[in-house]
This record gives structure tokens, C-alpha cells and sequence, in this order.
């Protein structure tokens, strides 16, 4: 076994990783080249169809057959010339994943033959299964028709032999089977909404965009030490393993050399995204030893999460060309930090304001104000509901762990912030608003020039940030389709603007300038959303107390945060902004509770089966061993055995005590998983999985883990934490 653990990463590997060369041309040469965007649909199509295609991607303008017939033609075109023989529509089904269906630009010629073609009708839509996939009740298993339909907003993009084309996913009733469509909907509802409030500033805005900027979090492994433990390879994270005598507590992994290894495959990977349009831009060591971040250039968010989904596949892929497995689950080693999917979200009009960031104008900063209140409103109706967008059972071992932010929505704004609301607050409404931007500081160090500071510090502990032009979501999972939180909150925030631009109207009706009336609506908001600003430690049982005081949804069972979908006020809220209907909300719930209830599932049979296979033959193995060394010691040394033995029998009786709770405990949860699966209503299994399954996860791996620092370590089955959590 230990040759196993030291010998796994093969000459080859090492090698291969070491001599990734990048291409002769600059990023910006190939940057896009399997792409078909604006540059290349400019080339293959004619200019009527050019200006059809940017109209309905620009304005949502729509697309007549005979304009897709076109657009097909000029896509498969450049496609077949790049060496492309098939196409998919490339779509987000509700599993977390994408999905794809294959099929070869052919068709019969008629002559005994085939010919290539793709049309405008093969790329508008295709009939996936949709009873095959989650669908919460709404399809039947025997009524199988969906259909995916063409997104023109997103490019299609190649990928080895295969043309993508990104696509929404719905049933053949019409509701939405994926997280594509709701999208979709959330950022018009917000453009539209954001737009009408900005016409109180400027009439020239036509349109609003919401950004987003995800930094994905991963964890790298050596691909055989991976292959070696069942519950990677079953659950994504670790079900087992005592902590290593050195993780992160001296942070020095963070920000640090990247490891040569590590640097190849990162090269890889950025070359990859970049020919397939992914701005990767960041790349850097994180706090836990194994652990990385990627992050792109801000675009917008439909875009943005497209990418995020790719770019997730693409590392998979790289990663195992240099010997790697990427770990995306939020906890996947115990005692050190998890990963995260920080979601940088902004709004900016097609006029080049950012909306979210200071101005040097009057009226520029009372817009500033005006976007920032609102949102924090929006938030704070909807904490709750936030909190479930990001809620799952892998996150859950992630919230609230290291420097992870707590499961209690709050929104940090910073001293400079806070200073300037609580001044709106009590100061009369003709009092001008000041906001600074960035700040110089000199420092006494002659060589350093002028350093600019932000008008907001960072808070780590914030599950949502104001850092200075945008907000920090910083809860999401990193495994999550970034439009899940994506849609809540493009959703809440376009139905405060709604709210707002109302009571703007009727108190200018009622006799009030646009700036009162304005800053009397935010005065009352900034009061009302008070309870949702923290600016201190939300890893303080202090603040926990506190936000239950204040309101605030402090619910930590993701069964019952799930619940929040169908709250009264989530339901007029997706109602209100056309994004999901009641059905659809209650059908995504029943796929959620199902989820959480599947995946507690497996833990527990993984864990069991390693319990019973792996870890109870090895310790009864090896404390046989230590018995018959005591035994022999009674026969060499009859007078002192005792003496001479007493270390063995103390370890001997830890290792029945521990193997007797592992089976006693394993027992008791084998029966509790099939109380749980004896229940219909999925709601209620996955309360019985959280309540009455899931804690033995813990106390299980408790005893295997003190089983760990005492058996021997040349018979141990699995591979350590002091193995997997450093690459060599």
C-alpha cells in the first residue's frame, strides 16, 4: 500500500506537465478561436443576416426561420472548415451539470449516399428526453418530449469534433427544466426595471446589463492517490481522514510559489479557455494546501455563466492530461478551508455607467445611492430566499467553516458607506450627497509612490460584500451553476426597482421634486433594511444571537432552507417578474429535496461499505497482530509481560472500543437510511436524511479517524491527508 501511495504519479506524467508549451502567438492571436462571435459571424454571413442576428442579440429582436436558415449556414460553414462533424445543443439541466446529445452534419442524399447539412430549423431546437432528466413532477416518466431552443445571446463555440450551441431547456407544457431560461428572464426583468429607474437620471439609457465576475475555487489531486479512495471517487470529498500535522495554519501555501506542476496544467488551461472566449485572467495559490483560484474579466452574466459551466468541464479535462483530478465539492478535505464560487455582480447602462460605483457628479452619486439602497433592500426581503439559492448538501460542510461566511445573509458595506447612509438618514432632503472614490495614501517609504485606497475595506466573513463598484456573493458553493443565485437576486432586485420607481411617480404627482422625492423613498429604506448591514465578525456566536434578534433567517437544515422557494412572498416576488411560475418553483423544490436526499444517500452507503470492507478487516487485522506479539511476550517473558505489554493492550483495547462503535454506529445508520427511503414525499425523506442520517456521517468518521493514528500505517487502506494535500 505505501508503494502505492509514494509511487502513483508516473515518470510520464511528471514529464508531459513540464514541457506544455504554449502557442508561438500572443493570447490576443488566438483568443476565440473556437468561437463563433461577432468577428467570425461578420465573416460567414451576409450583412442582412449579420444585422438580424446582432439586433436580436443586442435588442431581442426575433429571429424569423429564414434568418436562422442563414445564420445555420454560416455557422456550419466555419464549423466544417474546422475540421467540426458534428453539433449539440449544449444546455443546464437541473443536475447541477450540462448536458449534450450528439448528431453528424449528414442526411440522406437521396442517391444512396449522405450529404452534410445543418439548418436553421436543427439550430433553433432538438427534443431532448426531459422525463430522463430532474423535472420535479412535472413530466411523467411515459411522457418524455422537451425541447432544448437556441440562446442566439451566447455564442456557439467548438468543442474537439462538436459545435455547441447554447440552449435553453424546457418541458412540452412550457415550463423551465433548466437554469438557462429563468435566467434569461431575471436579467430582462432587471434590465427593464433598472432602466426605467435610470431614465429618472439620464433619458438617453436604453438598456441595462447585469455583470458577472465568478472566482472559481478547486482543489487539485494527484489522479492515483484520487483512484485510491472510493469516497473522492463517489462523493467528491474525504468521508474519512485524520487532519495532517501541518495543513494551512502557517499560510504559507496562500499566494505562493505556484507549484511547477500545477503551473503547466494552469497554463494549459488558460490557453484552452482562451480559444474558447473564457477571459481567464487571475490564477493564484489559495489558503488550503492543494488549492487554486481562476477568476475572469467581469462580462455579462448569461455569458459569464456559460462560461463558468465550460469552464468547469475544460479543467476535468486538462487536469487529467497532467496527471491530475480537480476536486470541486466545497469540503472535500476536513480541518481546512473549503472552496467557493465568489460572485462579483454589478449593473452597468449602455451609456458606460457602472451603477454600483461613486460618481464625481451630485446627481451621479445620488444614482449611486439610489442602486445601492435598493439592492440592499432586495436583499433584505429576501435573505432567506438568497440563502437558499446557495444552499446544497456540499455547501453545507462549507458555510460557516474557516474563512467560508456564515449560513445568515448579511450585507457589509464598509465604514465610508455606512457613514454616508446613516447621513441620508437623518440629514434634511436637500442635503447634497458625497461619496469619495479611491483616496490617496502616501506612505513614509521614499521609494513607494501614492497608493489609491478604496472607499470600502473587504470583509471575508460577509456572505455579501460591497467592495467598492460591485457586490461580493461570496456564499456560493463552488460546485453551483452560478445561476441559480443569479436569478434570485437579478429577480428581487428588478422587483425593488419596480417597487421604487412607484413611489417616485406618485410622490412626484403628489407635488414633490425628483430629488426629494427620491431621497425621502431612500430615507425610509435605509431605515427599513437596517437590520440586514453587519459590519463585524459573522463567525461570532455573538452575531448569530443578534441576527435572530434582527430578524434575519438564521435556519442552518438546507431542507428546511429550501423551503423559503415557496414562501408567500418568493412566489408573488418570480410572479411579479415573470421569471418562475408557481409551478415551476414547487417542481425545483421537489429536484432539491430529492438532490440533498440522494447525496446523503451515497455518503452513507460509501461510508458503510468502507467501513465494513476497508477499515474494520484492516484494524481487526492489525490488532490481531499486536495479540499475538502479547501472547508471545507471556511465553518469552512470563514474569513481565504485563509490564512489558501494557502499551500493546492499551492500544489493543482502543481498537475494539472503536471498532465496536464503528459497527454499532454503522448499524444504527443503515437503519435510519431505510426508515428515510420509506417515505414518498421528498420533502420529508430529505428531512429525514438531514436529521436523522447525516449525523452519523460525523460520528462514524470520528472513530475511524482515532483508528487512523493508531494503526499501522504500512496496512492502512487508504491513502492520508498528509499525501493528498501535497502535490510532489
Amino acid at each position: 500500500m505505501a508503494d502505492l501511495r509514494f509511487n502513483v504519479i508516473e515518470e510520464a506524467f511528471k514529464k508531459k506537465a513540464l514541457n506544455v508549451m504554449a502557442p508561438s502567438e500572443r493570447p490576443s492571436e488566438y483568443y476565440g478561436k473556437y468561437v463563433f462571435n461577432r468577428e467570425t459571424m461578420y465573416k460567414y454571413l451576409d450583412v442582412k443576416t449579420y444585422d438580424a442576428l446582432i439586433s436580436c442579440m443586442d435588442n431581442g429582436t426575433p429571429l424569423d426561420r429564414k434568418v436562422a436558415d442563414k445564420v445555420a449556414d454560416g455557422m456550419s460553414a466555419w464549423a466544417k472548415e474546422m475540421g467540426v462533424t458534428h453539433y449539440t445543443h449544449w444546455f443546464q439541466p437541473l443536475t447541477e451539470g450540462t448536458a449534450e446529445k450528439h448528431d453528424a452534419f449528414i442526411e440522406h442524399d437521396g442517391k444512396g449516399g449522405v450529404i452534410e447539412e445543418f439548418s436553421g430549423k436543427l439550430l433553433v431546437q432538438q427534443e431532448p428526453d426531459a422525463s430522463s432528466f430532474p423535472n420535479g413532477g412535472i413530466r411523467n416518466t411515459f411522457e418524455a418530449r422537451g425541447y432544448s431552443a437556441w440562446d442566439p445571446t451566447s455564442p456557439a463555440f467548438i468543442v474537439g469534433d462538436t459545435l455547441c450551441i447554447p440552449t435553453i431547456f424546457i418541458a412540452y407544457t412550457g415550463e423551465s427544466l433548466d437554469y438557462k431560461a429563468p435566467l434569461l428572464k431575471a436579467l430582462d426583468a432587471v434590465n427593464k426595471a433598472a432602466t426605467d429607474v435610470c431614465k429618472l437620471f439620464d433619458p438617453n439609457v436604453k438598456k441595462v446589463f447585469p455583470y458577472l465576475g465568478w472566482e472559481q475555487e478547486y482543489f487539485l489531486i494527484d489522479e492515483g492517490l484520487y483512484a485510491a479512495r472510493p469516497d473522492l471517487l463517489m462523493t467528491g470529498r474525504t468521508l474519512m481522514g485524520h487532519e495532517s500535522a501541518k495543513n494551512q495554519q502557517m499560510d504559507d501555501h496562500y499566494f505562493g510559489a505556484i507549484p511547477e506542476r500545477v503551473a503547466a496544467f494552469m497554463k494549459e488551461l488558460e490557453i484552452e479557455s482562451h480559444k474558447l472566449g473564457i477571459p481567464v485572467k487571475t490564477r493564484h495559490n489559495e489558503v488550503a494546501p492543494n488549492q487554486f483560484e481562476l477568476a475572469p474579466i467581469f462580462e455579462e452574466a448569461n455569458l459569464a455563466n456559460d462560461h463558468n459551466q465550460l469552464i468547469m468541464s475544460v479543467m476535468k479535462r486538462i487536469a487529467r492530461k497532467h496527471g491530475f483530478r480537480v476536486l470541486l465539492h466545497e469540503k472535500p478535505f476536513k480541518g481546512v478551508n473549503g472552496s467557493g464560487k465568489h460572485n462579483n455582480w454589478s449593473l452597468g447602462t449602455d451609456t458606460g455607467v457602472l451603477l454600483l460605483a461613486p460618481s464625481k457628479t451630485p446627481m451621479g452619486n445620488l444614482q449611486f445611492v439610489t442602486f445601492l439602497v435598493n439592492v440592499m433592500m432586495a436583499v433584505y426581503k429576501h435573505n432567506g430566499l438568497l440563502k437558499a439559492s446557495i444552499s446544497s448538501a456540499t455547501n453545507a460542510h462549507r458555510l460557516g467553516a474557516n474563512e467560508a461566511p456564515p449560513a445568515i445573509v448579511s450585507i457589509f458595506l464598509g465604514k465610508q458607506m455606512s457613514e454616508v447612509l446613516d447621513a441620508i438618514e437623518s440629514n434634511p432632503s436637500d442635503t447634497e450627497i458625497n461619496v469619495l472614490d479611491k483616496k490617496g495614501k502616501k506612505l513614509d517609504i521614499m521609494q513607494i509612490p501614492e497608493l489609491l485606497i478604496d472607499n470600502t475595506d473587504r470583509n471575508r466573513t460577509s456572505p455579501f460584500a460591497f467592495t467598492g463598484n460591485r457586490f461580493e456573493f461570496r456564499a456560493v458553493g463552488s460546485t453551483a451553476n452560478c445561476a441559480a443565485s443569479m436569478i434570485v437576486l437579478n429577480a428581487a432586485v428588478a422587483d425593488q426597482l419596480k417597487d421604487f420607481k412607484m413611489a417616485v411617480d406618485k410622490a412626484m404627482v403628489a407635488g414633490k421634486s425628483l430629488e426629494v422625492a427620491i431621497i425621502d423613498i431612500l430615507k425610509g429604506y435605509i431605515e427599513e433594511c437596517k437590520p440586514i448591514r453587519f459590519d463585524g465578525n459573522g463567525y461570532s456566536d455573538e452575531w448569530k444571537v443578534e441576527a435572530a434578534k434582527r430578524g434575519l433567517d438564521c435556519e442552518t437544515s438546507v431542507p428546511l432552507i429550501i423551503d423559503r422557494y415557496l414562501s408567500d412572498s418568493a412566489i408573488g416576488m418570480f410572479r411579479r417578474t415573470g421569471v418562475l411560475t408557481e409551478v415551476e418553483l414547487e417542481a425545483r423544490n421537489e429536484v432539491k429535496w430529492e438532490q440533498y436526499a440522494k447525496m446523503i444517500q451515497i455518503e452513507s452507503r460509501v461510508l458503510e461499505d468502507m467501513s465494513k470492507n476497508h477499515i474494520i478487516p484492516v484494524a481487526t487485522r492489525y490488532q490481531t497482530s499486536l495479540l499475538e506479539n502479547v501472547s508471545m511476550m507471556k511465553d518469552v517473558f512470563p514474569d513481565k509481560y504485563a509490564e512489558l505489554s501494557a502499551a500493546d493492550m492499551e492500544i489493543i483495547e482502543k481498537i475494539a472500543f472503536h471498532s465496536a462503535q464503528i459497527k454499532a454506529e454503522v448499524r444504527a445508520m443503515v437503519n435510519a437510511r431505510k426508515d428515510a427511503n420509506k417515505l414518498t414525499h421528498e420533502r420529508a425523506k430529505a428531512i429525514a436524511y438531514h436529521d436523522e442520517v447525516s449525523p452519523y456521517l460525523d460520528s462514524i468518521r470520528y472513530h475511524i479517524d482515532k483508528l487512523e493514528l493508531i494503526v499501522d500505517n504500512q496496512i492502512w487502506p487508504l491513502p492520508k491527508y498528509r499525501e493528498l494535500l501535497f502535490i510532489r
